[in-house]
């Protein structure tokens, strides 16, 4: 029968001899009946498993040991190659080799006799005859192979029990080098695993390297051989520090004690020699100390080392010193001014520098929103001698979230789930997850903000370390792909939708979080949507858990009906004051009109950003290139610009590579004499650069077909290999390769396999 009527009458059986069903109790029954070898051993099992030893429990074991399928038991390949064999050695016993004249002979004798009893008896004819004998023969060597295979059934038993014992032996030693090559298997596994965390970046802890940790037991164990003899020696030398300011204090309460008791009394001449001693050595011991107290390592050495003391040390320290030198320099001759300081300004600066101004006319005055918090103007001044602190905690209350403090804690102990819409720059994603701590949400566990790219989460926070006054990654952390910037007393996270979905894996429900801020969600990442769906589930069953979604959209309706009509709570944003200028005549080039008020801005505003918008790409990257080229410094004719680092990409390629070659235990050896290797990656490199011999004795290259020639110099020109490659082409009176390199065609083959 069928697996699922199986399943379907034992689920039948079960719900009339226990009174419920369950399909893992189904398959677990069936599975003890097809290992079963009787139906006494089912029901011995099921009696186990908690069945009453009843007739109907009999009853059931027997009908389900005959309905179960069993598989048949066959053999093994070797048993059937031993028995093919067999057989083909039985097959060709059958055949013999015999003489043609003693067959010919005895066929006609035998012929010729049966032939004539046939023809008497019968009247058959002689090929009849012949065939019959035929057959005759056959039979009887049909009989002698009975025969044989009779005579040594006792070799034939002992036979099939040596192949028996080869087959178990075959058996044993499959099985061990599967559970060896089990045990190696689950042995890489654990070292890929260990890898991965060694080799994902702790910015919190360093990275210990293996000499390091062979050091480190090294000397764990000289200390615990040593341990008791160094604790013993400075055991001793504390004790002879206090011993010796003891044997101090001794000897100065001696002296105030004689001068005291003998004041007056006239002594003898031993005895004033003796005080006289004691306190010349209280002098000398008390002078020694107050020496060593006061000296100074660098008074002391500064006489020995004054010849070789470079009075610009503190500089070579920096290692951009000089660069900063030369930044000075070239600012203070790009901000070079003359004339006293206190002198009235007669007309514009700019006016021959910008000779081609833009002239606006102010249209309109957009009112934005005034705070009350705002400081005055006079106030400003005693701001600047605050610390940079004072100042981080200023501008956390000058955000528009800081007055709605109170009630968003309040709907947050309310409510478990809470849409929050506010406006870019409101301060909901660093100030939110402050307040949460603020409020004693982290004691329960940490507070997680997700953000939607890596970049956000860094800076975030970094921002939010800043305000708190802590260290990044101890209280405030950070989680992205390849890099952990958290530790164990870290309490507000910042991390990918990623890394949140990657450590559902291995907390599917979030125990180590109080609060869950989904930030951005606005943005609709495949990420944040799969969040919400894993968000809401573990809410419904952890009533405890708050779960906060962040949007800066007015459309929180949607998000809302999703979240089973959570509240919304609105922040309002801050309005600036926009003044509307217009040009009073059109411009014919907009862009340069563009630069020119952007430059015009710069120069006669205070200081701040400009933000310019243009209708293309294309329009972007000429604006800055104008800009670049209007702004930059030609007092010496010379251009400054960073070095760049060509060799960064390659340097990343070799440690990823290194990182691999660890990862699946293959060791990173150098052969200088391998000189294969060498040419396969010159190749990899160059292989564009190829060029195949021509009848001519020229070369024609394989990428842009070309004639090229190899240069007289070289050491290729008289060998003129049937390929070759090059690093450059210079042409002089012909086109010449330069650094040429005979070239293995199977190289360039696998590098690109269009090469023909």
């Amino acid at each position: 029968m069928g697996d699922s009527d199986l399943k379907t009458w034992v689920s039948d059986k079960l719900m009339s001899i226990l009174g419920y069903s369950q399909s893992t109790v189904v398959q677990y029954i069936i599975g003890i009946s097809k290992q079963a070898n009787s139906p006494a051993d089912v029901q011995a099992k099921l009696s186990e498993f908690g069945f009453s030893t009843s007739a109907e429990t009999r009853s059931f074991s027997e009908e389900l040991f005959s309905r179960v399928p069993r598989k048949q038991s066959g053999l093994n390949i070797y048993q059937k190659q031993e028995r093919e064999a067999a057989m083909l050695a039985r097959k060709q016993l059958t055949y013999t080799l015999l003489d043609a004249d003693d067959d010919d002979d005895a066929n006609g004798s035998d012929a010729s006799a049966y032939g004539n009893q046939s023809s008497t008896i019968t009247g058959f004819e002689p090929g009849r005859a012949e065939s019959h004998k035929k057959r005759f023969r056959k039979k009887i060597e049909s009989e002698e192979d009975e025969d044989k295979e009779l005579v040594s059934p006792v070799e034939k038993e002992r036979q099939v029990k040596r192949r028996i014992s080869q087959d178990e032996e075959d058996d044993s030693e499959s099985e061990e080098e599967r559970l060896q090559d089990q045990r190696e298997r689950e042995q890489l596994e654990r070292n890929l695993r260990e890898r991965d965390a060694a080799g994902t970046r702790k910015l919190t802890e360093p990275k210990i390297s293996k000499k390091e940790a062979e050091e480190a037991v090294r000397r764990s164990h000289v200390l615990e051989e040593d341990g008791i003899g160094t604790l013993r020696k400075v055991s001793r030398q504390e004790y002879l520090k206090k011993r010796e300011q003891k044997k101090l204090e001794e000897l100065r309460d001696d002296i105030e004690d004689e001068q005291y008791l003998f004041d007056g009394v006239k002594l003898t001449e031993a005895e004033l020699r003796e005080i006289r001693y004691k306190k010349e050595l209280y002098e000398l011991i008390k002078k020694k100390s107050e020496d060593a107290d006061d000296t100074n390592e660098e008074k002391r050495f500064a006489a020995a080392l004054q010849r070789y003391r470079d009075p610009n040390a503190g500089d070579k320290m920096n290692p951009f010193a000089e660069q900063e030198a030369w930044e000075d320099y070239q600012i203070g001759k790009a901000t070079l001014k003359f004339g006293s300081k206190n002198k009235k300004q007669i007309s514009d600066d700019y006016q021959f520098v910008f000779e081609d101004q833009i002239e606006f006319i102010k249209a309109s005055v957009m009112d934005g929103d005034k705070f009350d918090d705002q400081l005055p103007a006079e106030s400003l001044d005693n701001s600047m001698e605050k610390s940079a602190f004072e100042k981080i905690q200023e501008d956390r209350k000058s955000l528009p979230i800081y007055k709605y403090r109170d009630e968003l804690l309040a709907a947050i102990e309310k409510f478990q789930v809470l849409v929050i819409v506010g406006e870019t720059g409101s301060g909901k994603t660093t100030q939110i997850p402050q307040y949460l701590h603020e409020a004693g949400y982290t004691k329960r566990g940490k507070v997680g903000c997700t953000q939607p790219r890596r970049v956000a989460a860094m800076s975030v926070a970094a921002r939010v370390s800043q305000e708190m006054g802590v260290k990044l990654g101890h209280e405030v952390g950070y989680s992205i792909r390849f890099e952990d910037c958290t530790s164990e007393k870290t309490l507000l996270k910042y991390m990918t939708d990623g890394m949140l979905l990657r450590e559902f894996l291995g907390e599917p429900d979030l125990a180590s979080y109080s609060v869950v801020m989904v930030d951005e969600a606005h943005e609709r990442t495949l990420s944040t949507d799969i969040l919400f769906g894993l968000v809401k589930d573990i809410a419904r069953f952890r009533p405890e858990l708050k779960l906060l979604i962040s949007s800066a959209t007015l459309d929180a309706a949607k998000f809302s009906d999703y979240f089973d009509s959570a509240p919304i709570f609105k922040i309002p944003g801050r309005r600036f004051p926009v003044e509307i200028h217009y040009t009073k005549a059109p411009e014919a080039d907009y862009l340069d009109a563009a630069i020119v008020t952007a430059l015009q801005i710069h120069v006669t505003q205070s200081p701040g950003d400009i933000l310019v918008f243009f209708t293309g790409q294309e329009e972007i990257e000429t604006a800055e290139e104008i800009l670049k080229h209007r702004t930059r410094v030609w007092h010496d004719g010379k251009v400054f610009g960073q070095p760049v680092r060509s060799m960064k990409r390659a340097r990343d390629i070799r440690d990823q590579l290194e990182g691999l070659l660890e990862r699946v235990e293959i060791e990173m050896t150098s052969n200088p004499n391998d000189l294969d290797a060498i040419k396969k990656s010159i190749t990899s490199g160059f292989f564009p650069h190829s060029a195949r011999l021509q009848k001519n004795g020229s070369y024609r290259t394989v990428k842009h077909p070309q004639t090229v020639h190899i240069h007289p110099s070289s050491g290729l020109s008289q060998v003129l290999p049937r390929w070759v490659i090059y690093h450059e082409l210079v042409l002089t009176t012909k086109e010449y390769m330069r650094q040429c390199h005979p070239l293995h065609y199977a190289y360039a083959r696998s590098c690109d396999p269009c090469i023909i």
